[in-house]
């Protein structure tokens, strides 16, 4: 069974979370460049910084996922200092 850690309650089964999307930083400032960042999502191979929510309490949380692998480095709330690294479980 796969798990992942939420940040505030902890390793939970992957049921339980609703992934949301790459995290991107960039606000576009002309339609096109709007255009590109809305429809054409990175798919990079390696290390990769997603959205993700945990259902039950309604957490969105980030998460560092090798995409080759599946395997999640690190989860942190949005606006701390430093993820914490080895808080994560897959099973």
């Amino acid at each position: 069974m796969k798990r992942l850690t939420c940040p505030v309650n902890g390793i939970r089964d992957i049921a339980e979370f609703q992934y949301l999307g790459p995290f991107r930083s960039t606000s576009p400032e002309d339609a096109a460049a709007l255009t590109e960042h809305l429809f054409y999502a990175p798919n990079p191979i390696g290390p990769m910084i997603e959205w993700w929510r945990h259902r039950p309490t309604n957490t969105v949380f980030l998460a560092e996922r090798h995409t080759a692998t599946d395997h999640v480095l690190r989860t942190w709330l949005p606006g701390t200092a430093e993820p914490q690294e080895g808080k994560t479980q897959n099973g």
